[in-house]
């Protein structure tokens, strides 16, 4: 991991070499940044890289592989709109040895929360990391790569541990729903249950657990601690960590800001203050029967 920022010479030139190092590559308008404020692109290299496992700036304690924080990271881009950057992020992958299919996969689960659009301006996306005149980024010789290179979670939260999960219609909200509209909830709730395979894993490649730390980096995007703590519940039970919840919210932080984080922290609390006295009731009860 890289030293902190008061040991590093501080010129422009040198933040500049050091953000070059760790990305690989940077966008010309950062460097009006590292001109005007060296300090804070240091700052935003030696933070965004960590959070984004970039080279040098990574720890051995990081549990969040690398392409797990681009499949969440590039469909935040997306959900933004931002044409510019997203494709360097496909490219990264790309590197990496991610295929349009898992990463499809991933921008179809952060789309419950951020809306089909995100799905089409990923795929957008793609195109453009495709084209020749996209100046950003090393495109791998042949594009797309033609088998993808495995990484760990896709051998992670596969089965779930807990409780047999709950469908959407299971839900108050989507019970309600069904109330007013029985067709329109069916067919809501069937989307989010294929996109975060409530019936099981079939030959998706994503499993529901790292789908689950999509959904949980994409609510936080939106501020909705709430709608969280469930799906971070769901993590849990099919196995994911608190460390990989963690950093799979701090891979959304470059950008929707650290509020982001907090709102999460925030969930994982609530999440975890739950499950605690869920826990203690049970307990409670199985020493009554006793």
């Amino acid at each position: 991991m890289s030293t902190t920022t008061n040991a590093r010479d501080l010129s422009p030139e040198s933040v500049l070499a050091h953000a070059a190092r760790a990305r690989g590559d940077i966008f010309p308008e950062w460097k009006i940044l590292a001109y005007a404020s060296p300090q804070t692109y240091e700052l935003v290299t030696h933070t965004g890289g960590y959070f984004h496992k970039y080279h040098g700036e990574s720890s051995e304690v990081q549990q969040l592989s690398g392409p797990m924080r681009e499949l969440i990271a590039t469909p935040a881009l997306c959900s933004k709109g931002d044409y510019r950057h997203a494709p360097n992020h496909v490219r990264r992958m790309y590197r990496m040895g991610l295929t349009n299919r898992v990463i499809m996969e991933a921008a179809s689960a952060f789309s419950i929360v951020t809306g089909w659009a995100t799905i089409a301006n990923t795929g957008y996306a793609i195109m453009e990391a495709n084209r020749a005149d996209y100046g950003f980024g090393a495109l791998p010789e042949g594009g797309e790569p033609k088998a993808l290179t495995p990484f760990p979670e896709l051998e992670m939260g596969r089965t779930r541990k807990g409780p047999a999960s709950r469908h959407l219609l299971d839900s108050p909200e989507w019970r309600y729903a069904a109330t007013i509209d029985a067709e329109l909830a069916r067919r809501g709730a069937a989307w989010v249950d294929h996109c975060l395979l409530s019936g099981g894993t079939r030959d998706e490649l994503l499993g529901p657990g790292p789908r689950e730390l999509i959904v949980i980096a994409a609510l936080c995007t939106r501020g909705e601690v709430d709608l969280a703590v469930p799906h971070i519940r769901r993590a849990y039970d099919h196995g994911m960590t608190r460390r990989q919840v963690l950093e799979a919210i701090s891979s959304i932080v470059p950008m929707t800001g650290m509020v982001s984080m907090q709102l999460g922290l925030r969930a994982m609390q609530r999440a975890e203050r739950g499950a605690s006295r869920t826990h203690s009731a049970k307990a409670r009860r199985k020493s009554k029967r006793a």
